[in-house]
């Protein structure tokens, strides 16, 4: 796979990267896994992996470029970088709050961190117009609304917009 972009997220597995790319990757539409590099005996008392073990893979989800490093357990994921799922409807909402939130923790307001320990927003796309095009009772009615939410619910998030913002 070329490289196709000047920055490219890499994202630390502690040993489970080939099983979150195929996951990511069964998820997402124009999704694909490139290369893929695996360990040999170079390093292998300092990195301790398992020899013709995945050491890293390039992938794309959605058409974007990622890379996965597939290392020992010394880094781990933070809720301080996500990746945010803009959604068209309710349809894709359930759908990418399904698939990623398989074995995951949920969190409020469209939150969540898969199984692997990355975590995800799955946001509609109206609620990002809702803010940006509401007057303050709309946005703060909206805000209301949302944090008391898990995954999104268009049609909540709808009735708090167009409502006098005593919901």
């Amino acid at each position: 796979m070329s490289i196709d972009a000047k920055i490219k997220p890499s994202l630390w597995f502690a040993g489970d990267a080939e099983d979150a790319v195929h996951f990511y990757t069964s998820i997402f539409p124009s999704s694909k896994i490139g290369d893929v590099a695996r360990y040999t005996e170079a390093g292998q008392e300092e990195h301790q992996m398992k020899m013709g073990s995945v050491m890293s893979m390039d992938f794309t989800l959605h058409n974007r470029s990622f890379f996965a490093i597939n290392g020992p357990p010394v880094f781990q994921f933070s809720q301080a970088i996500s990746f945010t799922v803009s959604c068209e409807d309710q349809k894709e909402i359930d759908y990418y709050w399904e698939k990623l939130g398989d074995g995951a923790e949920l969190g409020p307001c469209g939150w969540l961190k898969d199984r692997f320990g990355v975590s995800w927003r799955v946001v509609p796309k109206v609620l990002e117009e809702m803010m940006a095009n509401g007057n303050e009772e709309q946005r703060a009615s909206v805000s209301k609304a949302k944090s008391k939410m898990g995954k999104f619910d268009v049609e909540g998030l709808k009735r708090a917009f167009e409502s006098d913002g005593s919901t």
